[in-house]
């Protein structure tokens, strides 16, 4: 099989070019198209689908992500939906068998950071002086549920151990963070949720 990603910028690229691979195997393929943020993704997806619709291989299945970056979840994803339903396409939500999935729509509660926050042991790999013990703290503990933004508490966490003093570089930092990731001990509960779908998909 074969799993094409739309996705919203560089960074969630970054994440993904190291994290699908630990969940769909060596002997499934994929790629992922970057967009030029949300909005643009948003934007350009009813057209994308239509062109996928004309000549999706029977094999090939298409994973939209988003962030939710704290949007109405059920109204994002009813976008998302809808954009597939005008396209001709059957998403997962819509789907009477695992077979006859073409899309799957899949939200980052808040944003993408929160995936990378979700696994402590892979921080701390690509950060060594990140605290031993941080996602024990309450503001840690779930990371969909931090407030304040998700990316910010991540700048924040390395900059308190002395790193990226200029700043959060994300696609630098998502690249560090992800190479280290195994999925099955992620704590963010919509990074679960999208691990699921693609181990489904592929029959994992």
């Amino acid at each position: 099989m074969h799993i094409e990603f739309l996705v919203e910028e560089p960074s969630a690229e970054a994440a993904l070019n190291n994290i699908v691979p630990r969940i769909i195997g060596a002997r499934n393929t994929f790629r992922v198209h970057p967009h030029q943020g949300k909005q643009d993704l948003l934007k350009s997806l009813p057209k994308r689908l239509r062109g996928y619709a004309r000549w999706l291989p029977a094999d090939w299945r298409i994973v939209v992500l988003v962030d939710e970056d704290r949007e109405d979840c059920r109204q994002l994803k009813a976008r998302l939906e809808l954009a597939a339903f005008d396209a001709g396409l059957t998403t997962r939500g819509a789907a009477g068998a695992a077979s006859r999935i073409q899309v799957v729509n899949r939200i980052a509660v808040e944003e993408l950071e929160a995936w990378l926050l979700g696994d402590g042991e892979a921080v701390r790999a690509a950060y060594p002086r990140v605290s031993k013990t941080f996602e024990t703290r309450a503001k840690y503990r779930h990371p969909d549920a931090i407030t304040g933004g998700t990316w910010e508490a991540l700048e924040q966490l390395l900059q308190r151990a002395g790193y990226v003093p200029g700043g959060l570089a994300k696609v630098s930092v998502a690249s560090s963070i992800s190479r280290h990731m195994d999925p099955s001990r992620n704590r963010s509960s919509s990074f679960a949720v999208f691990h699921r779908a693609l181990a489904e998909l592929v029959g994992a």
